[in-house]
């Protein structure tokens, strides 16, 4: 059993990222054609299920990292071509800026920060429990 707040938390993480996702798909959502095997936008109850871009994160204990634990911001792109580096790049920055724009909408309580840690974004700051 997960803890409920745990659970809020994370269903928060969700409704935030699924705006995010339903942003990417309008703006560049027609740039690649589909994995054969991915449903098309709207195809399925859930948007990490279809469409282009399946948008989340999942928390990293931070050991090795320079901003300690957190939420490494995923973004992967579901098709079979080729996508230039350059590309994949404006996408993630672009989707590191909603992230930190949308986290005082959804966490208005909380001091939660967007950076680069390495080659990756990550969400950090207050993540506890007691205030959700």
């Amino acid at each position: 059993m997960r803890h409920p707040k745990l659970v809020a938390w994370e269903r928060t993480l969700k409704a935030m990222f699924d705006e995010i996702d339903d942003y990417l798909e309008d703006k560049y959502g027609n740039l690649y054609p589909l994995h054969p095997n991915r449903t098309v936008r709207g195809g399925t109850a859930n948007k990490e299920s279809d469409g282009l871009f399946n948008v989340g994160c999942a928390f990293s204990a931070g050991y090795g990292s320079k901003l300690g634990r957190g939420y490494v911001i995923e973004v992967h792109m579901s098709t079979l071509s080729a996508i230039p580096e350059e590309i994949k790049m404006i996408i993630e920055k672009e989707t590191a800026e909603l992230v930190r724009t949308k986290l005082k909408t959804f966490f208005p309580t909380r001091e939660l920060k967007v950076e680069k840690d390495g080659s990756v974004y990550k969400i950090y700051g207050d993540m506890s429990l007691g205030t959700l």
